[in-house]
């Protein structure tokens, strides 16, 4: 389960950031994980916890946006979602696509108060 070390660096940027800006209170931090992506958001959630123990981030929050995974096909010029589509353009059939989205990992936000 690679999340938890993935986790453990998140953990370590915010509390960056909360040192850069002076933060004294994080009360939850926003994730941004593309359905396409290695992170699984479920794994994500269950690693949270142990990664934020003993840091300033404790007892926060987590929230996880799922983007789609998102292709445009090369023959038709569509975009559909990979996943719901199985990996086919559900307007001409193809299964010849260019992935826009879907794979990436943000942390999007830093809640404080």
């Amino acid at each position: 389960m690679h999340e938890l070390g993935v986790v453990i660096e998140v953990v370590k940027t915010v509390e960056k950031v909360a040192v850069e800006q002076q933060l004294t209170k994080i009360d939850t931090v926003i994730l941004q994980i593309g359905e396409l992506s290695s992170m699984i958001p479920r794994y994500v959630e269950q690693c949270y916890p142990a990664a934020v123990d003993g840091t300033i981030l404790e007892g926060t929050n987590l929230k996880i946006e799922v983007l789609p995974g998102n292709a445009l096909c090369k023959e038709c010029n569509k975009v559909f979602n990979l996943i719901q589509n199985n990996s086919k353009c559900p307007h001409c059939g193809s299964n010849d696509f260019e992935i826009i989205s879907g794979r990436e990992f943000f942390i999007k936000e830093i809640v404080a108060y």
